[in-house]
């Protein structure tokens, strides 16, 4: 057995366990990993991952030249955990719910650059999505971005929640070369905090 076809099995056992709790039938895709991390560099500062799984993105992070000490794995599923301890000895990897990120210390209290997330959002309440928005950009910096994947026709934040924390939510792009296929926004701050018409494919 490869060790993507290994991969997938464990992420297949996962999702039996905890339909709700993780995002698909399968890991990550070579396409999503692309899109999803287009716009990052190593020189973006610490990373912070939400619902890393067995690891797709953070080991598309790694080849980009982003070092295991920049990133913190904040994942709920104890086989992943596990996992992800292994593979990245080096990553801070805690097991705990997003929606508690806002409570715990991160990079010794030095501003994160980015966040992404492969939460299956889609499947959560709005008070839910709030406190892992709300966590996530307590920890970010004033330019710090949000990197959100979806299954769904348009942004899985609701604009509720982007206008509530004066957030704008862009898209950007689509992959049909996933399964199942997945769209990525990216989530920032506004600048102004006059509210925004929100249309698919434009900002928020």
């Amino acid at each position: 057995m490869t060790s993507r076809t290994a991969e997938a099995c464990h992420f297949f056992r996962a999702w039996l366990a905890e339909p709700l709790r993780v995002a698909a039938v399968a890991p990550s895709g070579r396409a999503l990993s692309a899109l999803m991390l287009s716009e990052i560099s190593p020189a973006a500062g610490p990373i912070i991952e939400l619902g890393p799984g067995t690891g797709a993105f953070t080991r598309a992070l790694v080849a980009k030249g982003v070092a295991q000490e920049k990133l913190a794995l904040i994942e709920y599923g104890a086989d992943f955990v596990a996992k992800l301890s292994v593979d990245f000895p080096h990553a801070k990897t805690l097991r705990m719910d997003a929606t508690r990120l806002r409570n715990v210390a991160l990079f010794d209290g030095a501003p994160a650059g980015v966040v992404i997330s492969g939460l299956p959002l889609l499947s959560m309440t709005v008070r839910q999505i709030f406190a892992i928005m709300d966590g996530a950009f307590a920890h970010l910096h004033g330019d710090g971005v949000f990197y959100q994947f979806t299954y769904g026709l348009r942004c899985s934040v609701p604009r509720p929640v982007l206008d509530r924390l004066g957030l704008k939510a862009t898209f950007v792009g689509h992959t049909f070369a996933n399964l199942p296929p997945a769209s990525v926004y990216r989530i920032c701050r506004r600048r102004s905090r006059h509210p925004h018409r929100f249309v698919e494919g434009t900002e928020a």
